[in-house]
């Protein structure tokens, strides 16, 4: 009873999720979340470590966006994966980034991050006024009021918690999207084969 009135009371907010062996959903398995969202009627996360073939010059061009000379970072940035954020709104962009501007539709996360939904933020990039770093990526994760906290009492997910702002920054932008999973669980003293192997004696 204790656990469950633990479960009912966190807030995962600016936290990842890493998903366990036991997550077998084909949306999930072996993912990094990183959580924008948490509270009484549900929580909203973007998946940060699965890339889609589709690039962020593809993206420009389909929305007809045209990069203005000189090119913003061009090689690096339109040569950059867009992500499969999550099964939900999966034709929406959602984009993860370093505070900067105000755009028409944004939530600060914490200090160090901040997710957009907005168009603006894009038209930005192309004029050379885009935040830093960022992520973009296509749908996002949800689970309605008390759905995240079972799945945690199910030992679906571990958090992962880091306010250091270069870790912040490593398992969401600068990591190759391969070693995210993997760094997350060696911030925790943990590997995904000793997970593997207690799961497949219990």
């Amino acid at each position: 009873m204790l656990e469950c009135a633990l479960l009912e009371n966190i807030n995962l907010t600016g936290q990842f999720l890493i998903a366990m062996p036991s997550m077998t959903d084909p949306y999930f398995s072996k993912t990094l979340t990183f959580i924008c969202t948490h509270n009484q009627d549900g929580a909203m996360g973007v998946v940060i470590n699965r890339p889609i073939e589709l690039n962020v010059a593809s993206l420009f061009k389909q929305m007809k966006l045209e990069i203005q000379a000189p090119p913003y970072r061009t090689s690096t940035f339109l040569g950059n994966p867009l992500h499969f954020g999550g099964p939900v709104q999966q034709e929406r962009g959602f984009i993860l980034h370093t505070p900067h501007l105000e755009y028409n539709s944004t939530l600060l996360v914490n200090n160090s991050i901040a997710l957009t939904t907005s168009k603006d933020i894009l038209e930005a990039a192309a004029n050379h006024d885009a935040p830093e770093k960022m992520l973009i990526a296509l749908g996002y994760a949800g689970w309605t009021a008390g759905q995240l906290e079972d799945e945690m009492g199910k030992n679906a997910w571990l958090s992962l918690e880091t306010q250091q702002i270069n870790e912040l920054h490593a398992l969401i932008f600068d990591a190759p999207n391969n070693d995210k999973f993997d760094l997350a669980m060696g911030m925790m003293g943990l590997n995904l084969a000793n997970l593997s192997d207690v799961a497949g004696h219990a």
